[in-house]
């Protein structure tokens, strides 16, 4: 994948059109996120993240998605009042997408094929298995809070599986790597 991902038409959380171009230059940390998930805690992590490096350059963007067990059933401007009123969100939410399947969203087609393995995958998969969920296709996004890191060139730098959080030290140092750059 080149810089083409900041072409793919989007669209913000509060309906207005967008593409990832405002973003060019920036290290930029891409999130499927959900509402109703066991990992939606990780939403704190992430908006610490961002205020402690967007300065240096990072942008974390949550991207709204209902793919998985529809644990992200509302509207934009549900999911838009939930960021804010529990985690005090800052960083940049665009509108619900589809992630993976028959009507997966563009960009992420774009980012799977770029980067088919995840970093960190640790137990996760299986503790799916344990709830008769056993998703077929490694290359397809695992579950909510996969993150996607997209260099300054807009190249993916690294994906990392959802149950790597925003802290996590494999996350941090590649986020770093990229900031340097």
């Amino acid at each position: 994948m080149t810089s083409a991902v900041y072409d793919i038409p989007l669209k913000k959380i509060d309906g207005s059109a967008a593409t990832l171009a405002s973003f060019r230059g920036k290290v930029l940390l891409l999130v499927n996120v959900a509402s109703k998930c066991g990992l939606t805690p990780q939403y704190a992590g992430l908006e610490s993240l961002y205020q402690e490096k967007r300065a240096k350059g990072l942008e974390v963007l949550g991207f709204p998605a209902n793919n998985f067990m529809g644990q992200e059933p509302g509207t934009e401007a549900e999911i838009a009042s939930f960021c804010a009123t529990n985690y005090d969100v800052h960083f940049p939410l665009f509108a619900k997408i589809s992630v993976l399947g028959a009507d997966q969203h563009p960009l992420y087609a774009a980012l799977t094929a770029a980067q088919p393995k995840a970093i960190g995958e640790g137990p996760f998969r299986e503790n799916l298995k344990g709830y008769g969920i056993n998703p077929a296709n490694p290359v397809e996004v695992l579950w909510n809070f996969e993150k996607f890191l997209i260099s300054r060139k807009g190249e993916v730098a690294g994906r990392f599986s959802p149950d790597v959080a925003a802290d996590d030290a494999r996350l941090l140092a590649a986020i770093d790597a990229e900031l340097a750059r």
